[in-house]
């Protein structure tokens, strides 16, 4: 199986917007999905996930024109794992979804 991740929620912040040399853009932002149960005394149970959500270039530009807090979104892209050391010198780690694509959804 292949990288994959698909997920449709709710942007949780507008978009953080860096630019590079050359115009290439990068876009930041976290998303909410939400999934519901039951526990075992019957009762429905809320939960939310926040996701860190990556994209670079024409899918950046496309999130920074179109996207803002709370904007209904589907990405698709695939899990990445990075490390670095904070101020004080220890380790930090971060999973985040690249996003290749993405489909705004809701009004």
């Amino acid at each position: 199986m292949k990288n994959r991740v698909q997920l449709i929620g709710n942007a949780g912040n507008d978009p953080i917007i860096k630019s590079f040399e050359g115009g290439k853009k990068l876009a930041n932002l976290t998303i909410a999905t939400n999934d519901s149960y039951k526990n075992d005394k019957g009762e429905r149970v809320d939960q939310t996930e926040w996701h860190t959500i990556v994209a670079w270039g024409k899918t950046a530009e496309i999130i920074e024109k179109f996207v803002t807090k709370g904007k209904q979104i589907a990405i698709d892209g695939k899990l990445t794992h990075r490390s670095y050391d904070d101020k004080n010198g220890e380790k930090r780690y971060i999973t985040e979804v690249v996003v290749s694509e993405i489909m705004l959804l809701g009004k």
